[in-house]
């Protein structure tokens, strides 16, 4: 089966690194048109150089910090009052600091909402008329399995990650009539800088090596190991596809069958 994405327009948020630049890979792969969004110009300007490029079409880059909901709005509108419609939506953005929910300063907990709900939902907001427009569009947002089973020590990420689950099933329902589907992506342990961090810090806290953390959580997957970026990609591109018409407002884990959850 052929996935039709190709001459799509994707705005992938968070794509200098880890999951969201395999997303972008893999979209321009299949034959997308992607707008990079992130806060790093540099990796920016080298990602969107390294992209395949389909016939007639071209990639671009968009610069803000997804911490300033204001300025993220600012950059977007003013990208979309000279640019085609975006068709597909990838919020993406990295997790807050690990540690204890009932240790979390207040703060942490803004800081996160601010980054993953507001400024999720003022990207969304900007690209929803675009989308009704052309009666399509695909929105995407990379999560967590902590939605379905909370993961022990990243308290402010459990709490902020749940909100934008139920955030984007309303959406869902409510922009299911005009051809826009909604659903979220929860990758398990996946090989990045941010599963790393968890690890060495887990490891300095136990006084063992970070191997050793490694071997311990693979042995807690039943695939036996942590899944590449790459394997997440495929199934928000699998979301992103006009044979995915059907499928809305789910939460699909990508976890090697790690949740003990349905």
């Amino acid at each position: 089966m052929n996935l039709t994405v190709k001459g799509k327009r994707a705005l992938v948020c968070g794509s200098t690194q880890g999951i969201g630049k395999a997303t972008a890979e893999v979209l321009a792969a299949s034959g997308a048109g992607i707008v990079l969004f992130a806060r790093d110009e540099e990796k920016l300007k080298a990602t969107a150089a390294s992209l395949p490029a389909a016939d007639g079409l071209s990639h671009d880059y968009l610069v803000a910090d997804f911490n300033n909901p204001g300025e993220v709005q600012e950059v977007l509108s003013g990208y979309l009052k000279n640019n085609p419609a975006i068709d597909l939506l990838i919020n993406n953005s990295g997790g807050p600091p690990g540690g204890p929910a009932n240790e979390a300063d207040p703060e942490e907990f803004r800081i996160a909402f601010e980054r993953h709900v507001i400024s999720s939902q003022v990207i969304t907001k900007l690209v929803i008329p675009g989308m009704r427009e052309n009666n399509f569009g695909r929105i995407i947002n990379i999560i967590s399995t902590s939605v379905k089973a909370p993961i022990p020590g990243l308290g402010v990420s459990n709490t902020i990650r749940g909100a934008v689950a139920n955030w984007s099933k309303t959406l869902s329902v409510e922009l299911g009539p005009f051809g826009i589907t909604v659903n979220n992506v929860l990758p398990g342990a996946t090989m990045t800088g941010r599963l790393q961090s968890i690890i060495d810090r887990n490891a300095e806290k136990k006084g063992v090596t970070s191997d050793e953390i490694s071997e311990q959580m693979m042995k807690e997957i039943p695939a036996g190991r942590f899944a590449a970026p790459e394997e997440v990609a495929y199934a928000v591109v699998y979301l992103c596809s006009e044979e995915a018409a059907y499928i809305n407002g789910i939460n699909l884990p990508v976890d090697g069958g790690r949740l003990p959850s349905l």
